[in-house]
């Protein structure tokens, strides 16, 4: 009898421990399976991360699970469970669209109201702003057009028309959220009705109705192609905006300033990030010069392209209506980054060529030499700029919550990214850059052997970093302050969006067509 009763003890306890394990399994498994919400440019708070994610390190061309074609745009993907949603433009009408995230498949497909659209460069597009999704709704916003709202089933549930704001490249900002609050930049170089200040402004939308929240103008910032983001910290949360010449810190609840850092160039483009207890943003120079010290060699040697003759100076007769000084030497001339081309107009064109070439010939021979030519080149207008802030401050924090500042290899375009205690700043031609974010130290700075522009930012995900050039050329590069390439390969499309990630999948948004690694 007592051999039975410690039999039946044992068998009870032995089923305790199975069945402790199989609910172990099961929340493992539920964890696993919780999705990874991708949920507005470079992925929650914009910092370009999804914990747990395992995309693929190897990414081969023709082993994609699927590839979507898709309206122009260059929008970023998003993602809500089993849903991509983007943006694009057919022929003069912009539009939504939302795919099924396993398949490919288009489940709508939503045209914005008629307008007329916006001119921007070449490099730009009328549908660059990035949706932002959350468990109910999709919200997009066009330059042209203003604010949609749609469910996940593409029925509109509110828009509000906004008017397009005066811009030097077309509107690329994207709204994020924060609680019920939709949040967007409306900078803009327009001046206010008999006044020399901008009606540049940033706005909080109930994101239910669409309804105004709060409203901050702001009169001394001019057009710019950054997104907002929160920084949450040990002393409370900010809304962090860059501007021209600094970035600025508002209340998220009301709009009010708190505080700013002035020391950048005014063409912010990328995204601050936070982490270590700091907050990073970085702005290039004018014209996407990343370092104080300039290396004249590149573009003496795009210059050459225009030597008609191969004697190694342009001569005046060589400043023909192609002609275009260069700002982004690593990309081939004719394409619109390049640099400033000529004017249309055939007398003001004439113009520009007596007086560039006049500028530049010093001894007056009729000829430019490599000497002459990079002569000036150390004249630009602002300067590359990352600055590592404190959280904390109020007012003007310039002197006294700015930890470290650093002047090169700084991004045009790209976004940094924070991981590890490290820093990661990608630059066209190629350059990754890793800084110790304690001290602003350059761990190392290489080319990862992909030269061309980049404007994709970088992303993390399987304790690596996706990088993608405007060429379509991927590297794979292992995080840590050793510089290891795992991974390049070349997918042989153009490149402009930001990928989205999930569990196991990367989103890479090509001009006219989604495709998924897995």
């Amino acid at each position: 009898m007592k051999s039975l009763i410690i039999v039946e003890e044992f068998m009870r306890s032995f089923q305790s421990i199975v069945s402790a394990l199989l609910l172990l399994g099961a929340c493992s498994v539920s964890s696993e399976a919780e999705p990874i919400n991708w949920n507005q440019f470079r992925g929650p708070n914009g910092a370009g991360i999804a914990a747990g994610s395992k995309p693929p390190l190897k990414i081969v061309a023709d082993q994609a699970v699927w590839k979507t074609p898709l309206p122009p745009g260059k929008s970023s993907p998003v993602l809500w469970k089993d849903r991509v949603f983007l943006t694009g433009v057919e022929g003069d009408r912009l539009t939504t669209l939302a795919l099924d995230a396993n398949s490919g498949k288009v489940l709508w497909k939503r045209p914005a109201p008629e307008v007329p659209l916006e001119r921007v460069h070449r490099a730009n597009s009328v549908a660059a702003s990035t949706p932002c999704v959350d468990e109910k709704h999709v919200y997009v916003y066009f330059g042209s057009y203003g604010l949609l709202c749609y469910d996940h089933e593409g029925l509109e549930k509110w828009k509000k028309p906004i008017p397009t704001p005066k811009s030097m490249y077309g509107v690329a900002t994207s709204p994020i959220l924060h609680g019920q609050r939709l949040i967007l930049v409306l900078d803009d170089d327009a001046d206010l009705p008999d006044s020399r200040l901008s009606r540049s402004k940033v706005i909080a939308l109930d994101k239910t109705t669409g309804e105004p929240v709060w409203e901050t103008p702001r009169p001394y910032n001019r057009g710019v192609w950054s997104s907002p983001m929160i920084w949450k910290h040990e002393s409370g949360t900010d809304l962090v905006v860059p501007g021209n010449g600094r970035v600025y810190g508002y209340e998220p609840a009301t709009g009010a300033e708190k505080w700013h850092v002035s020391g950048f160039s005014r063409e912010p483009i990328a995204v601050p990030v936070a982490g270590n207890g700091q907050l990073y943003v970085s702005v290039s120079m004018q014209g996407g010069r990343g370092d104080v010290k300039l290396d004249p060699e590149p573009f003496w040697t795009a210059m050459l392209h225009f030597d008609r003759n191969g004697d190694g100076r342009i001569g005046r007769d060589e400043i023909t209506k192609d002609f275009t000084s260069p700002f982004r030497p690593e990309l081939p001339p004719g394409h619109p980054g390049f640099g400033r081309p000529l004017a249309e107009d055939p007398d003001r064109r004439r113009k520009q060529q007596n007086d560039l070439f006049d500028w530049r010939d010093k001894n007056k021979d009729g000829f430019w030499t490599k000497e002459e030519f990079t002569a000036d080149m150390s004249v630009g207008r602002g300067q590359p700029n990352l600055s590592a802030i404190l959280s904390g401050g109020r007012g003007d924090i310039t002197e006294s919550h700015v930890k470290w500042n650093l002047s090169s290899g700084i991004p045009e375009i790209p976004s940094p990214i924070f991981h590890s205690g490290r820093l990661y700043l990608l630059r066209s031609g190629g350059i990754l850059s890793c800084i110790r974010t304690d001290t602003g130290e350059v761990i190392y700075r290489e080319r990862l052997g992909a030269s061309g522009q980049y404007a994709a930012s970088p992303v993390i995900a399987n304790d690596h970093l996706y990088l993608f050039s405007n060429r379509g050329v991927v590297t794979v590069v292992k995080c840590g302050d050793e510089f290891t390439v795992t991974h390049q390969a070349a997918l042989d499309v153009n490149i402009a969006a930001t990928p989205a990630m999930d569990q196991n999948s990367l989103y890479i948004r090509a001009d006219d067509a989604l495709t998924v690694y897995r």
